[in-house]
């Protein structure tokens, strides 16, 4: 769940518009007048249609950075990097929002606006690739090794910013009742847009003698980091509404949590979601392990079923996103939940790799249904003025998730086996499903919202 997920800003401004897709016209309607007479301050109609511009731009960039990061692990086993070193890829981003997100989430909740700190912690963290590139050209292959993983480390902490801010500016940017209609296709982009750059990096680097392929990869990111934060500096969303100094320094850990119990729609969220997150991330390490060793798949079916995966997913945003429309939130959540079950639990039952490519394309709609709702469920959970500092705590329990499942389930693997592994993987995604069920995750009082974006 990259994730790149996640809230909308105090009452929300945008409610009263008509979203429209990039170049398509805007028909003006009376509430729209009104809407349009009610944001005179400066912000004329068309600031929607320049902020969905530059959101689908800005996953674009996010794309190419992307698809080069894909190969940061290959470049440190070549770097001649030991295992330990090559796992603080995957723990240290889950060590550092451990440790950030709750403070950085109260910090970020005084901030006036949120974009000028998403768009710069997205360029520090896409353009530290374009530095790693330079450390081989300075010192030699062991040093820039350890070297990388410093960065990388140093990197985390903007990141961490960057994925709390994320939900916030993305949520207000098309408001409440088009922001599944715009993620639905920023994330199709930015699906394409990697899977692309992940071929093409991959023709040249079996091209050029390494280290120098990795490194001319890795500066080309720059022009990547560079469309990135060019266009997400330009999105324009409204101001934080101003908080007491009370509310902004209040709140150690017991307070911070304490929103579990006083918001219980977020609090049900939070636990449905760490619960099924535990048994996503378990199952991550487990499925090449289960099948190279237990299946002998060669690393032409290893690649058909990660890109079976990632290319359905773009058909399953389209998807889901029209059955939003029409039934909403719930079905979508329970179906997507209930589905990625079956991804872990069908794979220890396969004797074969062929139907594992199938499966892989099941979890790859199931997924794309899942992200779509749990990022417009976050949003609709908290309240509009406390949204940082909520986020923060949810962004929290995953990479305590992140962090632990992936661990345990590569020990239990060792111990009793990679299907028994996995057995459990899916039992922890049936718990976290039934418990989103069972808590009501996602339902209201208000009837499914019909979205109905303005195409020719």
């Amino acid at each position: 769940m990259n994730h790149d997920r996640r809230i909308t800003p105090q009452k929300e401004e945008y409610n009263g518009t008509t979203w429209c897709p990039l170049g398509a016209p805007v028909q003006r309607t009376d509430s729209m007048a009104e809407a349009t007479a009610e944001r005179s301050a400066g912000q004329p109609i068309d600031v929607q249609q320049r902020n969905v511009r530059s959101v689908l731009i800005d996953g674009l960039g996010v794309g190419l950075v992307s698809g080069v990061s894909t190969f940061l692990s290959v470049y440190l086993v070549r770097l001649g990097a030991p295992p330990f070193l090559v796992g603080l890829l995957t723990s240290l981003p889950a060590l550092t929002g451990m440790l950030l997100a709750i403070p950085a989430g109260r910090f970020l909740q005084r901030q006036r606006n949120m974009v000028p700190w998403y768009s710069r912690g997205r360029f520090l963290v896409q353009c530290s690739y374009a530095l790693m590139g330079l450390i081989p050209f300075l010192f030699g292959l062991q040093e820039a090794a350890w070297i990388t993983v410093f960065i990388w480390a140093i990197v985390t902490i903007p990141q961490t910013v960057v994925n709390i801010t994320f939900t916030v500016v993305m949520g207000a940017v098309a408001g409440p009742t088009q922001r599944q209609y715009l993620m639905s296709r920023r994330w199709s982009i930015l699906g394409v847009t990697t899977a692309i750059t992940v071929a093409l990096v991959g023709f040249l680097l079996d091209r050029i003698i390494f280290p120098l392929n990795y490194q001319i990869i890795f500066m080309a990111s720059f022009v990547g980091g560079m469309l990135s934060y060019s266009f997400s500096r330009r999105i324009d969303i409204p101001n934080n509404p101003p908080i007491s100094d009370s509310g902004a320094q209040s709140g150690g850990l017991r307070e911070t949590f304490s929103v579990l119990r006083t918001t219980p729609s977020f609090g049900n969220f939070v636990l449905a979601s760490f619960v099924f997150n535990l048994g996503l991330m378990m199952a991550i390490p487990l499925f090449p392990l289960y099948w190279v060793r237990e299946l002998n798949a060669s690393d032409f079916w290893i690649g058909l079923i990660n890109t079976v995966n990632n290319g359905v997913v773009m058909i399953g945003y389209f998807f889901w996103t029209a059955v939003t429309r029409r039934r909403g939130n719930v079905l979508v959540l329970r179906l997507s939940a209930f589905g990625l079950t079956l991804y872990p639990l069908l794979t220890a039952l396969s004797s074969d790799v062929a139907p594992i490519v199938l499966f892989a394309a099941l979890a790859g709609i199931f997924g794309a249904g899942l992200n779509l709702v749990l990022f417009d469920i976050s949003l609709s959970t908290v309240p509009p003025e406390q949204i940082a500092s909520y986020i923060a705590v949810y962004q929290m329990t995953t990479y305590v998730a992140t962090l632990i499942a992936p661990l345990v389930g590569t020990l239990l693997g060792e111990q009793i086996g990679y299907a028994p592994a996995l057995f459990l993987a899916a039992g922890l995604r049936l718990a976290g499903a039934i418990l989103y069920t069972t808590l009501k995750v996602g339902e209201t009082s208000e009837p499914p919202r019909r979205v109905e974006p303005s195409e020719p």
